[in-house]
């Protein structure tokens, strides 16, 4: 019986040292808080330096001469001299029209001024014998009267002559059609043999400047002032023209760079926009008379401006503020965006070397810890589909 009631204790003790050790094992740990957590971000510093400021718009590439090539003179095209697409200077003889009527007349006026001035060497011989018979009476005054008129009559028949023979020669000239202006010949439109007419509107072809050449746009009509001031600088406004850029002009590709040269004289009251017209160098050739062009006009020079990424500055409620990182902690600065644009903001509130959060500002609040990266951002690219 003793040994019975000795077994059921030690087991009963086994059973509770059991539960024992079992309630500690998986007991709750009371460790201690956990200490925060470090927030990785990348930084930058504010830069100081000479921000150029620019506005921007749409235009259209114009050029300075254009010229549609007529004949002034009816006739035969005899010749064209010059091919589609051809550069050609001022004066340089493009096509002939056939001269032979013209070159008949002419000598016909010459012959005829020929027969006037004999006319007129005889009549003044006799005017001055007549003159000399006049003292002694041997002439009449009215025969020495009759002669002198018939000189003055000549000599206004031999100007008539020289004026026909002036005449046929501007007449001829019309027949080696010349280049007025210096530029690129367009698409001919009428063939060798062809009868021209004065009345022809469609002409020969056109000859177009290339270099120099214009680009007209229009802005916004607040900008007028600026644009006075520009046009009225002697350093005159530089201009840019690109090609595939955005209303930013930050991406597209640089056609070339000219200057302000006009101010339309009225504001459009239906767009509220103002026209403008820009001058360009171009012996490359890339800005061509019809090409949309996004044009960008340096309009002030920001000295020792505070320049950052545009992904710095966050947007508040009210106002703009970045995050400046001031030992392991961030804290937040209230800034003021004087300019945005071209890749970067031009900002007040800050000081020159300040290290401001480029990356990461979405987990971070005043007096966060932060962990500055260093390496660059990976870049993922993504495998060709086979």
């Amino acid at each position: 019986m003793r040994i019975q009631k000795k077994s059921a204790l030690i087991a009963g003790l086994l059973i509770a040292l059991a539960a024992l050790g079992s309630w500690y094992v998986t007991k709750p740990a009371t460790g201690k808080l956990a200490a925060p957590t470090a927030i990785p971000v990348r930084v930058v510093n504010v830069v100081e330096k000479d921000v150029p400021r620019y506005v921007s718009g749409i235009g259209s590439v114009l050029s300075l001469h254009s010229v549609v090539v007529r004949p002034q003179i009816d006739g035969i095209l005899t010749k064209i001299l010059v091919k589609e697409g051809q550069l050609v200077s001022k004066g340089d003889l493009l096509a002939t029209i056939d001269d032979r009527s013209i070159r008949a007349s002419l000598d016909q006026a010459r012959a005829q001024l020929g027969e006037s001035q004999a006319q007129l060497q005889v009549a003044l011989v006799n005017l001055k014998r007549y003159k000399l018979l006049s003292v002694d009476d041997g002439v009449s005054k009215q025969t020495y009267d009759q002669q002198q008129a018939l000189v003055n009559q000549l000599k206004a028949t031999a100007q008539g002559n020289q004026a026909s023979i002036d005449a046929a020669q501007v007449q001829l000239s019309y027949t080696q059609i010349r280049s007025p202006v210096s530029g690129r010949v367009g698409i001919r439109t009428v063939d060798e043999g062809n009868f021209l007419r004065m009345t022809d509107t469609q002409g020969l072809f056109t000859v177009t400047q290339i270099d120099p050449i214009a680009v007209e746009f229009s802005l916004p009509q607040h900008m007028l002032p600026t644009l006075q001031g520009l046009i009225g600088d002697p350093q005159r406004a530089r201009v840019k023209a690109y090609i595939g850029a955005d209303t930013d002009g930050e991406t597209g590709n640089l056609l070339g760079e000219g200057h302000l040269t006009l101010i339309d004289n009225q504001i459009n009251a239906n767009t509220g926009t103002i026209r403008a017209k820009a001058e360009f160098n171009n012996p490359g050739q890339k800005l061509w008379p019809g090409l949309l062009v996004t044009v960008k006009i340096q309009t002030a020079l920001e000295k020792d401006a505070l320049v950052v990424p545009p992904t710095v500055v966050q947007r508040g409620l009210d106002q703009h503020f970045v995050y400046r990182v001031n030992g392991d902690k961030v804290e937040a600065v209230t800034v003021q965006v004087v300019a945005q644009g071209s890749g970067q903001d031009i900002i007040k509130g800050v000081k020159p070397g300040d290290v401001l959060v480029t990356d990461g500002q979405s987990r971070l609040k005043p007096g966060s810890t932060v962990q500055v990266l260093t390496e660059p951002p990976q870049v993922v690219q993504s495998e060709p589909k086979p």
